[in-house]
C-alpha cells in the first residue's frame, strides 16, 4: 500500500526520470522503480494533472495516457521545472555524511571504496564550508571484522579467540554468527554460541582472531533485541550507593533508584565483583545474598593478596618496609 507521501517522493524521482528517456516502456519503467505497472500506471495519472498554478493545458505535465494504454509506452514532457534532480540541505548532507562514516566503522574493508566515494559524491552537493562532525567507534581490528563479514555471507560457523573484559581470561567459544551492530559506541558480533546453545554478544575489539570452522552455520533466526536480552540473561542486584558513586548509575544498566539504594541489572558475576572492589567503601552489596556474600569474599580475597605482596619486603613510597 502507498501513501501519499510517498507517491509525491515517488513522482518527484520518476518525472524526471521518464523525461530523460523518452518512448520508454512502462514495464521497463516500472522495474527500474521496483513498482508493479498497475501503481506505475496510477502514477502517471496523477502526474498528468500536476504542474504549475494556473491549471491551463500549457501548465501542466503532458503525459500521452494513449500511448501508455495501447503501445504500453512513456512519453512525458512539459515538466523541466523538474528536469534537474533535487538538492539536499547542508543538515541533510551532513546527515548522510555521518551514517556513511558509521557504516565504514563496522564494514569490512573491502567495502571502503564504495563508501568513500558516496561521501565524496556527498561533499560536492553541499555549499556549506567548515568541518563537519566525527563518528568515533569502537570497532576493533579491519581483519577481524573481514573475517566476520566472510562468515556471514558464507553462513560459515566459526571460532573466536575472545577476551573476556571483566574476567580476564581468554576463551575460544564456537559461534554461528548472525548480525554485526552498534551500541553505545562499540561495535558487537551477535551470534549463537553453540556450548552455551544461546545467544550471546561479543564485542569486536575483544575478538582476536576468527577461525573458520568448515561447518555451516544453522539458522537460528533473528538474535534478540538489546533489551530483551539483557532483561532474559541478567539478575538484579541491589546496592546502596554514596553520593559519590552515584555515577553508575549513568553508566549502567539500572532497573530502579530509591533513595541511597541502586538496582543494577547484571549478566556476569564476575564484572560486579570487578565494580564493587573498585567503588570500595562507596557501596554496599544489599540483595540477594548470595551477591553481598561474593562481594565479601572477593573484597577478602583482595586484602589477602595485598598482605602477600606487601609482606615480601616491598616498600610503600612514604612509609618504608611493611
Amino acid at each position: 500500500m502507498s501513501t501519499s507521501a510517498d507517491q509525491v517522493a515517488r513522482l518527484l524521482a520518476l518525472i524526471p526520470y521518464l523525461q530523460a528517456r523518452p518512448g520508454i516502456t512502462l514495464a521497463d519503467a516500472a522495474a527500474a522503480f521496483s513498482l508493479s505497472q498497475k501503481q506505475l500506471m496510477a502514477d502517471l495519472w496523477i502526474a498528468f494533472m500536476c504542474g504549475l498554478p494556473g491549471g491551463m493545458p500549457g501548465d501542466l505535465i503532458e503525459v500521452d495516457m494513449d500511448a501508455v494504454e495501447g503501445e504500453g509506452v512513456i512519453r512525458l514532457s512539459n515538466a523541466d521545472i523538474l528536469s534537474k534532480p533535487l538538492r539536499l540541505a547542508p543538515h541533510e548532507v551532513g546527515t548522510l555524511r555521518l551514517a556513511l562514516q558509521a557504516v565504514r566503522e563496522i564494514a569490512a574493508p573491502e567495502s571502503y571504496a564504495a563508501i568513500d566515494s558516496a561521501s565524496a559524491k556527498l561533499a560536492t552537493m553541499s555549499w556549506q564550508d567548515g568541518p563537519m562532525a566525527v563518528v568515533s567507534m569502537v570497532t576493533g581490528d579491519e581483519s577481524v571484522r573481514q573475517s566476520l563479514v566472510d562468515a556471514l555471507e558464507g553462513q560459515r560457523r566459526v571460532r573466536l579467540t575472545y577476551e573476556g573484559g571483566a574476567r580476564g581470561d581468554t576463551t575460544t567459544p564456537v559461534v554461528d554468527p548472525a548480525a554485526l551492530v552498534v551500541r553505545d559506541g562499540f561495535a558487537y558480533l551477535e551470534a549463537w554460541a553453540t556450548d552455551r546453545r544461546g545467544w550471546r554478544s561479543y564485542r569486536l575489539d575483544r575478538i582476536i582472531a576468527v577461525d573458520v570452522t568448515g561447518e555451516k552455520g544453522e539458522d537460528h533466526g533473528r538474535p534478540p533485541l538489546r533489551d530483551d536480552w539483557l532483561s532474559d540473561a541478567a539478575s538484579e542486584v541491589t546496592l546502596r550507593v554514596q553520593d559519590s558513586a552515584w555515577w553508575i548509575t549513568e553508566n549502567y544498566p539500572t532497573s530502579a533508584t530509591a533513595g541511597d539504594l541502586v538496582t543494577l541489572q547484571v549478566v556476569d558475576p564476575a564484572w560486579l565483583r570487578q565494580l564493587v572492589l573498585r567503588l570500595g567503601a562507596e557501596a554496599e552489596v544489599v540483595d540477594p545474598l548470595a551477591a553481598q556474600d561474593e562481594a565479601v569474599l572477593a573484597a577478602r580475597e583482595a586484602v589477602a593478596r595485598y598482605t602477600t605482596w606487601s609482606g615480601a619486603g616491598d616498600v610503600v613510597p612514604g612509609e618504608g618496609p611493611v
